[in-house]
């Protein structure tokens, strides 16, 4: 059955099942069926087939997404450039700063977390490898956008809305416009509590060799260790340092 030009309406339920039992972090099948609203028939019998598949596995007749998955997302994540030569410099920010320190790209409008790295004593914020995120909400994001046209933001920006993260979360397309127009005059970006409170972030960009996604390096920590004098003297020479670093092993990759 299609829903709509060669689209598949089971595949797309078959994901939207994946990503639901992800965030429910296991459920039961009334639970995933209440979730959904969806009959309980049906819930069973997705799932069931994806843990004949082996992509779901039961434990106390709670379902959850098995271990498959890290396969594939490994596989994907190997093979991608940035990740292979951006992963050894990332540690080596993290521990040139001792801060968290992340690289990630963008894809289909969302700010995706390629690598992250957390030496001993940094703050700890769970986010997972692989997270797709608003792209307005961090400054790994807004340093992403800060290389794209207006016009690419504004779709992005009705495409996938701007919700609100914390009450500091730019929500108004023309404030997020006006604040991109400033990453690119200054060539970093910041998040202040934007997505998490009492998080604070700078970013830079990652210049594209024309066959890679958009991307850029970040550090996070608490906001009052993350000082302007900070930021300008110690964190921005060592991010802009490591970009450069990575755009120069990219383009021999």
């Amino acid at each position: 059955m299609t829903n709509g030009p060669n689209r598949i309406k089971a595949v797309e339920n078959v994901f939207e099942i994946v990503e639901n039992v992800g965030k429910l972090d296991g459920c039961r099948v009334r639970e995933l069926a209440d979730h959904m609203d969806l009959p309980k028939s049906t819930a069973h019998i997705y799932l069931k087939t994806l843990e004949d598949t082996g992509y779901v596995v039961r434990r106390n007749e709670q379902y959850q997404l098995s271990l498959r998955f890290l396969n594939v997302g490994g596989q994907v994540r190997h093979n991608n450039s940035l990740y292979q030569v951006g992963r050894n410099e990332v540690d080596d920010l993290a521990r040139t700063i001792s801060e968290v320190a992340t690289i990630g790209c963008e894809e289909n409008g969302y700010r995706v977390m390629l690598y992250r790295t957390e030496p001993t004593g940094a703050i700890f914020n769970n986010a997972s490898t692989g997270e797709y995120t608003r792209m307005h909400w961090t400054a790994l994001g807004k340093a992403i956008l800060s290389q794209k046209s207006d016009e690419e933001i504004t779709e992005i920006a009705d495409r996938h809305g701007l919700p609100r993260a914390t009450e500091h979360t730019i929500v108004d397309r023309d404030a997020l416009l006006d604040e991109i127009e400033t990453i690119r005059l200054q060539g970093y970006a910041i998040e202040d509590e934007e997505r998490v409170k009492g998080v604070k972030s700078v970013a830079v960009q990652v210049e594209s060799d024309g066959e890679t996604p958009d991307a850029a390096i970040s550090a996070a920590g608490p906001k009052h260790e993350f000082t302007p004098e900070r930021i300008q003297e110690e964190l921005l020479p060592a991010l802009q340092n490591t970009a450069n670093v990575v755009e120069l092993k990219t383009k021999h990759y």
